[in-house]
């Protein structure tokens, strides 16, 4: 497969071109780039440029409001919400990372709902920026339907993921973001795009055989990790990132949508949890260090986006590489 390499500045501006090639305005051609070009930065391209031309079909067509101006609303004392304008999620998430980190300082722990908007990104960033505030940070979101309840064949669930980030204080932060189905969608895809098979537990065909061809789960569903813990953790996201703040089920999601094949609108779920307010926050990150010591005592282990933080150094100073074909779909869009 022939490359592209790409500095991270040339990545950013690629992408911002093409968003405001078609209907981004400045501020959320660059939030959304922003958004890709971390996951590119963090060698996970399945969350980088790989998903602009969703991005780009979305603002296109006038679905997502690429001029949105997010609204940040405190409906209870430890409760946010976020309209946000019908545009993509990114931007949002920035206009309520402030008010968030402050309602959780007043309070120990704040919420916020993020609704009307369109969320297709990586969900390390936000949760990751609390962590570097020195708050926990817990984020859910749903998506379309593509996982099967446990025992069932059709899709219902979102792959649902999750984010958590722990704040350290001489070291970058302990950060996880991993989706509710064995597999993200977005690396099925790419096993589709470049011929790979993905493993018997990422999903079914439309008859509910076992399959390993990634074409075949696509039109078929993708199953939870762990069989139906994997699947209530689904369910569990779709109560929160849905009802609970009043936005889509992900079923919900793809009616609205109306075989548009555009991304999909829902809502997020975010936590901010300040230490300092349960206790001595230097003692509580000393004992969580006690932990994190004695993952690393055995060998063969890592924590969590250890990689990922290793990974920025070095496309900080190499850059990236995307397939041919993607830039050559970037640079269509663009024009």
């Amino acid at each position: 497969m022939n490359n592209v390499k790409l500095d991270l500045e040339q990545a950013h501006e690629l992408a911002v071109n093409c968003l405001r090639a078609n209907g981004c305005d400045a501020r959320n051609a660059a939030a959304a780039a922003d958004r890709m070009i971390e996951a590119e930065g963090d060698m996970c391209p399945s969350h980088g440029l790989f998903r602009l031309p969703w991005y780009a079909s979305g603002a296109r067509s006038g679905r997502v409001n690429g001029k949105a101006r997010p609204r940040v609303q405190q409906i209870a004392p430890a409760v946010l919400r976020v309209d946000g304008d019908g545009g993509f999620a990114p931007l949002g998430q920035q206009v309520a990372h402030d008010p968030l980190v402050a309602c959780a300082r007043e309070n120990g722990i704040a919420a916020l709902g993020l609704v009307n908007m369109f969320h297709i990104a990586a969900m390390w960033p936000e949760v990751e920026r609390l962590a570097n505030e020195g708050l926990c940070g817990i984020a859910v979101t749903a998506s379309y339907p593509y996982v099967a309840p446990a025992g069932g064949i059709r899709a219902l669930f979102g792959t649902n993921p999750m984010g958590f980030a722990w704040p350290r204080r001489d070291a970058p932060p302990l950060v996880f973001d991993q989706a509710s189905s064995a597999m993200a969608r977005g690396e099925i895809q790419i096993a589709a795009r470049d011929g790979h098979a993905v493993p018997e537990t990422a999903g079914i065909g439309p008859d509910g055989a076992a399959t390993t061809d990634p074409n075949v789960v696509l039109a078929g569903a993708q199953l939870g990790f762990g069989g139906y813990k994997g699947a209530s953790l689904a369910m569990m996201i779709e109560l929160l990132a849905g009802p609970l703040i009043g936005e889509f089920l992900s079923t919900e999601s793809q009616d609205d949508d109306g075989g548009r094949g555009g991304p999909p609108k829902g809502g997020e779920l975010i936590l901010a949890i300040d230490p300092a307010r349960f206790g001595d926050a230097d003692t509580i990150l000393a004992h969580g260090e006690v932990l994190f010591r004695n993952i690393l005592a055995q060998d063969g282990t890592r924590l969590p986006a250890a990689r990922r933080f290793t990974n920025r150094e070095l496309t900080a100073q190499n850059g990236i590489a995307i397939p041919q074909s993607l830039f050559d779909e970037i640079q269509k869009l663009t024009g």
